[in-house]
């Protein structure tokens, strides 16, 4: 499923008109970003939490140079679903 089809499902099921829900999502989303960038988690109960993790510092092996090099020590984001989410889709089949 795309962003268009997020938007157009959304569109069809409330009845608001396809821009302001592309608007809304694209905010949603920017937001979700922004915060993130921040070292911020976002938490959405019933849905799932959108988390920065930290990877520590290590230590990789380019095996094709025969090189060693040090991955240094970032921050990714991530994506945790909730409880019942999970249960949600272990269900369907």
């Amino acid at each position: 499923m795309t962003k268009a089809d997020i938007v157009n499902e959304i569109s069809k099921n409330t009845g608001i008109d396809k821009a302001t829900v592309l608007a809304t999502v694209e905010a949603f989303m920017e937001t979700v970003k922004n915060s993130l960038a921040e070292n911020e988690n976002v938490y959405l109960r019933g849905f799932g939490s959108f988390i920065v993790k930290h990877r520590a510092k290590k230590t990789a092996r380019n095996i094709s140079k025969n090189i060693t090099m040090v991955i240094p020590a970032h921050n990714i984001p991530a994506f945790k679903p909730s409880k019942s989410f999970v249960n949600q889709v272990k269900k369907q089949k």
